[in-house]
């Protein structure tokens, strides 16, 4: 299905080195993927190439650019068909991770995938807005990360109520990250995140990409998050 040596290849370049375990499964998981996309909507990349560079690769830029330690609690918000989440568990199975989307039938299909590789990962039924205020939840992750399409204001008022103090939310963006982020300056300060960094990268395909990194300096006020729609009509300035 796909070529292992490319994405081996691929990973290398970011400082991730996947043994024969890891590759195969990412190969299962890639023929999963476009199995099932034929009979549902997970994703718009369905090319086994463009799937390494677009999904694999990019997911594993995460450990390229951020220190994980052993045995860390990790959140992926809106994981959708299970990006970045499920790569990164393949390359540390050491990881605690949790998928979190609203789409029951998108995490029915990361866990029946997961099953095959043997691996398993915490799959969570819940609008990011609904986690954050849960006690299960709320402030018990050491990182939180989102690969999802939303302005950084928003995503911040997503994520950073599920890590907790000390913790570092990474928001994984396109080229244009610098304005986003001045725009979310008060909103990441309001929701207790601190200091913020920028990591741009190139993909294999010569797209440029950008991780947003936010550490978590203090609790977040227990107002927040809000609902979806105050989020969305009113983001925090």
């Amino acid at each position: 299905m796909i070529n292992k040596a490319f994405l081996k290849d691929c990973a290398e370049k970011f400082g991730v080195f996947l043994d024969d375990t890891a590759l195969e499964r990412f190969d299962i998981y890639a023929r999963r993927l476009i199995e099932k996309n034929l009979v549902m909507n997970l994703t718009a990349i369905t090319e086994p190439d463009e799937i390494v560079i677009k999904h694999f690769t990019d997911s594993l830029s995460v450990l390229s650019c951020v220190d994980i330690p052993a045995g860390a609690k990790i959140i992926d918000v809106g994981t959708g068909a299970g990006f970045p989440g499920v790569p990164l568990l393949f390359v540390r199975p050491d990881l605690n991770v949790t998928l979190l989307d609203g789409t029951g039938k998108k995490l029915a299909f990361i866990g029946e995938a997961l099953d095959e590789t043997g691996l398993r990962a915490e799959t969570v039924h819940l609008r990011a807005e609904e986690a954050g205020r849960k006690p299960e939840y709320r402030e018990r992750f050491d990182f939180a990360a989102a690969r999802a399409v939303a302005g950084l204001s928003e995503l911040a008022e997503y994520c950073l109520p599920l890590v907790k103090v000390g913790g570092t939310f990474v928001a994984m963006k396109s080229a244009r990250a610098d304005s986003e982020t001045g725009e979310a300056k008060n909103a990441v300060l309001t929701l207790g995140g601190g200091k913020t960094e920028i990591k741009r990268f190139f993909l294999p395909d010569n797209s440029e990409r950008s991780l947003v990194i936010i550490k978590k300096v203090s609790q977040t006020p227990t107002k927040y998050p809000r609902s979806s729609a105050n989020i969305a009509k009113r983001p925090l300035r």
